[in-house]
This record gives C-alpha cells, structure tokens and sequence, in this order.
C-alpha cells in the first residue's frame, strides 16, 4: 500500500500552464516571433513608437490614448472557405497589443499616426519643459 502515495505538489498545473503558455506559442502574435516596438525620443521633443506590424494592414490597426497610456491594437481575422462544400476550410486570428506611459510633457491633443509598408509610426509631440531655476537663501533673521 505504501508503494501508491505520490507526493503532491501544489504548484505542479501552475508551472504546466506557464510553459503552455510561453513556449507553446499562447502569448504569440505571429509564427516564430513577436512584433517589434521601437520607443526613442527625437532632439528631446518628441516621443516616437514605432511598432512593425508586418501581415497588417492600415485598417486592422488602431491607436488610442487612453488615462496617460498610447495604446496600440491590431487584430487581423483570416477566413478561407469552400464556397462548393459551404464549410469553412481555414480560419484564424491574429492580434498585437501594446500600452506604453506617456511622460507627463506629452501633447496628447497633437499625436499623429502613419502607417506605411508594415511600419506604424506614431509621433507624440512633447511640450518644453521648464528649464530649473535657481532660488536664492536668504539670510536667516537675528533673533530679537
């Protein structure tokens, strides 16, 4: 009878799931590899995101601003059919997410957006921030 107990260990499913999920491909977007996002700043006055979303189009993307945060979505649905048999042969759905902070400078009212050959450029001016100044000390008061 002792040779049936097995030890349980109680994290077991959890470690199963997270390595369906990383390395069985649930997390990814596109065979082999995510997408791309390229943030960097242009001469401190502009933030630049640029996501390459190659297999989308202009219209499967969108770019919001959302409580301080761009997000960018992109969602493509593929569905292939036999229009003779009337069954549906191939379907599938591929999406991209991402949500990056905007700094506190920057212009939500003049981000602008371009998408051209696979590339979503999105372009967030940044407001000039005030330059530091220097307060004087004065002298403390003789007691009286």
């Amino acid at each position: 009878m002792a040779g049936n107990l097995v030890r349980f260990d109680p994290f077991a499913e959890l470690r199963a799931l997270t390595r369906d999920l990383f390395d069985g491909g649930g997390l990814r977007t596109m065979p082999g590899r995510m997408p791309t996002t390229d943030v960097y700043t242009e001469d401190d006055k502009a933030l630049i995101v640029e996501a390459h979303l190659p297999n989308f189009d202009e219209q499967d993307v969108s770019v919001d601003v959302d409580r301080g945060a761009l997000v960018i979505q992109a969602q493509r649905h593929e569905k292939e059919e036999d229009k003779k048999k009337k069954y549906v042969v191939r379907e599938s759905t591929t999406s991209f997410y991402r949500s990056i902070l905007l700094p506190e400078q920057a212009d939500e009212k003049e981000i602008t957006a371009t998408f051209d050959h696979g590339v979503l450029k999105v372009t967030v001016p940044l407001a000039e921030s005030a330059a530091p100044r220097k307060i004087a000390i004065g002298g403390s008061a003789a007691p009286a």
